[in-house]
């Protein structure tokens, strides 16, 4: 006969005065919520809405026929930039740190484009792909695609080289030494490295629809602020701000979860 486990889940983190973190997510959307409405009710709305003006903004926003269109169209551009940055980043980032001399040649690079400014990227592809949907995934893919070579690159550099020569010396093919060796120690820098990429280019797809897009929340965005409707403006702030919280905790942390039991089982 199964036993039954009488083991009881561990509790909720909490700080040390005992107080759950949930509790205090929630007291500082009070707080914000609350200095927010303070402050609009001495300013004009067109200057700062109040929470309930802009909560009327985006029920009416989301009533829209172009609503779901504009949300689809600016999440497929941020996925399909963000799949290209991992296609070609992840075996770039491989092939530099596995290579000394190769991730040498290159080494000034990263910084380089670490550095340029998504407007920049933005105003190039203006120049390139015109209003475009490639115009949003070019800007996604040059800001996530450094940020995925230098995790994978910091990985393969510390993959422990003892355990590559006992692969080799077991003659271990080399697809099997990279599945074995390689992949669980660089699948931690590649998902923070990934999770990372893809805020950014969350943000910098904004940038780009504003500037290049004739559909997206970006562009509405800037239709809205052309039309002074600072209500809309904070509506479809907070629409893509739910957005990306919604993905963080229904995708990306079950994923990460799911991905690394193998740490935490090791950790015990």
């Amino acid at each position: 006969m199964a036993e039954i486990s009488t083991e009881r889940p561990p509790p909720a983190p909490r700080n040390e005065r005992g107080v759950s973190p949930s509790l205090l997510r929630a007291l500082l959307a009070i707080t914000v919520l609350g200095v927010w409405w303070i402050a609009a009710r001495g300013l004009p709305p067109y200057i700062l809405p109040g929470p309930e003006v802009v909560a009327q903004a985006i029920l009416k926003l989301a009533k829209t026929q172009t609503f779901l269109n504009d949300m689809g169209a600016t999440l497929g551009r941020v996925v399909a930039g963000f799949a290209f940055a991992l296609v070609i980043g992840t075996p770039l980032g491989l092939l530099f740190g596995s290579n000394q001399s190769v991730g040498a040649f290159f080494e000034p690079i990263l910084p380089v484009l670490n550095t340029v400014s998504s407007a920049i990227w933005a105003i190039f592809a203006m120049l390139w792909f015109g209003l475009s949907n490639a115009a949003t995934i070019f800007v996604v893919f040059m800001t996530a695609m450094p940020l995925i070579i230098t995790n994978v690159w910091t990985g393969t550099r510390n993959v422990d080289p003892n355990l590559v020569e006992v692969a080799l010396s077991l003659r271990f093919g080399r697809l099997r030494t990279f599945a074995s060796i390689y992949l669980p120690s660089i699948l931690p820098y590649l998902f923070s490295g990934a999770r990372l990429a893809f805020g950014f280019g969350w943000r910098v797809s904004l940038v780009a629809e504003t500037l290049g897009a004739s559909s997206g929340v970006g562009y509405r965005l800037r239709q809205a602020a052309d039309l002074f409707q600072a209500d809309q403006v904070f509506a479809w702030t907070i629409i893509m701000v739910a957005m990306m919280i919604a993905l963080e905790a229904g995708l990306l942390r079950p994923l990460e979860r799911r991905l690394f039991r193998w740490q935490k089982a090791r950790s015990v």
